[in-house]
């Protein structure tokens, strides 16, 4: 009888506890949980989308090559400068930035390289200056590491070939200076900088040409020392002088390294000047002719060298393909970036860039050059749809059989906004 009572009273208390374990298994939870997550995970896509690197509409591809690596990255940063601090390359001294850092980023598969500086000694007479420059042509790269050189100034690179007796690791640029020579031309003074031996040498130099009666001082032999006094002296005759500006010449070279339409200066220009000396017959007092008895260039004019982007790559590389003329590049790139934004798939009204087409089957605007409807691309080829060069092949035909052409095609929509 004690037994099975205890075995009756243990029996009870095991029941008794169970039922005092809380219920845990709440269903509506699951709907809050979620909920939760999802405000969660909003919150950091805008944190992370007003970042730099983001993938909104609008942002434009960049292409960018540094210390042997290439980045791309998709940014809405406007400028060159702004996007290499964003992304926390440095520029340091001496380093060139193609193009250069206040440029526009103002299309897509933008491309920017970064030339590090590399040492560089610059001798200028006595002086010696160690430097970093990433400049390519020698007058550049002392002008860059802040040497002073005159356009009649000799500027050329010589590798160092002993690092003990030259202490120097990099290129070595040799500056030869040209002698500032205070040239008086009929009461006229101007200064010429020259390499020239002797007076005979600098007037040959400078194609001084004596009209009769006149002479040139000092004597001819006399060497040249730097800021001498040259005479050139007229007698007889009214003699004028007149000093012009020598336009600066300008060299393009194409480079495949930069993305097109883009450039960059490789070597800064400038203008020169030169005095043109007139003999005057006078009667009564007054000018009747004048013959030129020559002209002196004063300052010797520097070729300012740019490098012009020829890059198409990415997408837009499909336009050579597709026949488009390179004259016509930079219409068709300018009409296709704002109808589409170079999305071959996005239909009108869509504001991203479908991996895949969901909409090719609109009535409104669809593709790169958004035909209206899209599915009149298919007299270019079948795959319409999903083909950019089949695409910018019909849009092509579109811009010569309704404008005569890209330009026109570009120029109407610049006054309309639309083509």
């Amino acid at each position: 009888m004690n037994k099975s009572r205890n075995i009756k009273y243990t029996e009870q208390i095991e029941v008794d506890s169970k039922s005092e374990v809380p219920e845990i298994n709440k269903p509506f939870l699951y709907p809050l949980i979620l909920l939760f997550i999802c405000i969660i995970g909003f919150v950091f896509f805008w944190i992370y989308s007003s970042k730099t690197i983001t993938s909104p509409i609008d942002s434009k591809i960049v292409i960018i090559k540094h210390d042997g690596h290439t980045v791309t990255v998709p940014t809405k940063i406007s400028t060159v400068g702004d996007l290499l601090a964003s992304l926390g390359i440095k520029i340091n001294q001496g380093d060139v930035v193609a193009p250069s850092l206040t440029t526009q980023i103002n299309q897509n598969d933008f491309r920017i390289n970064v030339y590090r500086g590399r040492p560089v000694e610059v001798i200028d007479g006595v002086n010696r200056t160690f430097s970093y420059s990433a400049e390519v042509t020698p007058r550049a790269i002392a002008t860059q590491v802040g040497v002073q050189v005159y356009p009649e100034d000799n500027v050329k690179v010589l590798p160092s070939t002993n690092f003990l007796s030259d202490g120097a690791i990099g290129s070595r640029i040799v500056v030869d200076p040209a002698i500032p020579v205070n040239l008086n031309i009929y009461g006229t003074p101007t200064v010429v900088r020259t390499h020239a031996k002797t007076v005979d040498e600098f007037a040959k130099q400078e194609k001084i040409k004596l009209a009769k009666g006149d002479s040139i001082t000092p004597f001819g032999a006399t060497p040249i020392t730097a800021n001498m006094a040259v005479f050139l002296i007229h007698k007889g005759t009214n003699i004028t002088n007149v000093t012009q500006a020598i336009s600066m010449p300008v060299q393009t070279i194409q480079d495949s390294s930069l993305a097109y339409g883009t450039s960059a200066i490789t070597q800064k220009g400038s203008p020169g000047s030169e005095t043109i000396t007139y003999l005057n017959q006078l009667q009564n007092g007054k000018v009747i002719s004048q013959t030129v008895l020559q002209s002196i260039v004063t300052v010797q004019p520097v070729t300012e060298i740019i490098s012009q982007g020829t890059s198409l790559s990415g997408i837009k590389g499909d336009m050579s393909l597709a026949g488009i003329a390179p004259q016509d590049y930079q219409y068709a790139d300018y009409i296709i970036s704002h109808e589409s934004g170079w999305c071959p798939t996005k239909a009108q009204g869509e504001h991203y860039c479908p991996a895949v087409p969901d909409n090719s089957g609109t009535s409104n605007g669809y593709g790169l050059c958004q035909a209206t409807p899209g599915y009149k691309m298919v007299s270019a080829g079948s795959d319409w749809a999903t083909n950019p060069i089949t695409q910018l092949r019909w849009c092509s035909g579109y811009a010569t059989s309704r404008y005569g052409g890209w330009y026109n095609a570009y120029t109407h929509w610049i006054n309309n906004g639309n083509w």
